[in-house]
Formats: C-alpha cells, structure tokens, sequence
C-alpha cells in the first residue's frame, strides 16, 4: 500500500512540475517576434519627441529673431542661444547653426547620432515662417 502511494504521489509530481521544452521554445519565440515588432516602432516614436523638442526650439529662436528685428531693424547681429537641441544638456540630437543677412535668416537644425535616422533629416525655418522639409515632400515632420 505504501509503495503504491508513493508511486502515485511520484506520479503526480512529475507531471505538475514546470514546462517542457517545446512550450518554453514556443513563449520565447513569440517574445522575440513580438520584440522584434515593436522595438523599431518605439525607436520611431523616440525619434519623433525628439523632433517635435527641436520644431519648439526652432520656432522659439525665429520669434527671438523676429523681436530682435523689431528692435534693431536687422537680423544681422542675432546669435543664437544655444547650438544644440536639446539646451538642457546631455546627449545633442541636433547641431543649430543660423545665416542671416540684413533682412532674412535661415535657422538649421542637424540631425546628430541616433536621430540622423529620422526620416525629416535637417530641419530648417527662416524669417517668412517657410519650413523645411516641406509637408508635400515628406509628411508629419512639420
């Protein structure tokens, strides 16, 4: 009676111990294409909140540029505040470098390291608000 007991309970316990190998091939395999799915979805995504913060950089400098005319009647002494984007600091995913002249300036914004990937690649605006890459060329950027 005994030795059957303990047959039945060695029975048992192998069948509820953990999984086989086929069901844990099948999980990972899954993990990996669901991964493999949604990584370049997030990195787009990162990409993207890193243009919208140089859009709000370059639209800020060109009203700062627009005040400086007002008051000097020429774009020709602008600098601008910072030559990165982000100006907190950290890690640049954009060089800003400006042209100006007397009356019109051009403000661009270079895509640095993981952001050159970005598919609106240079950003540019000038002084009659005209921003480039154009939404017909490539769509979402500005």
């Amino acid at each position: 009676m005994r030795s059957m007991l303990s047959n039945r309970l060695r029975g048992h316990r192998r069948g509820a111990l953990g999984f086989t190998l086929i069901e844990l091939m099948v999980t990972v395999a899954v993990i990996a294409i669901l991964a493999a799915v949604a990584y370049p979805s997030y990195q787009d995504q990162i990409r993207k909140s890193r243009r919208a913060q140089t859009k709000a950089d370059l639209v800020e400098y060109s009203q700062m540029a627009e005040r400086f005319h007002t008051v000097n009647n020429t774009y020709a002494g602008f600098a601008l505040g910072a030559t990165q984007t982000p100006r907190e600091g950290g890690t640049a995913w954009y060089a800003l470098s400006i042209e100006r002249a007397a009356n019109t300036f051009t403000i661009t914004a270079t895509p640095q390291g993981m952001q050159a990937k970005d598919k609106c690649g240079t950003l540019t605006i000038n002084q009659a608000s005209v921003k480039t890459p154009a939404q017909a060329t490539v769509s979402g950027c500005w």
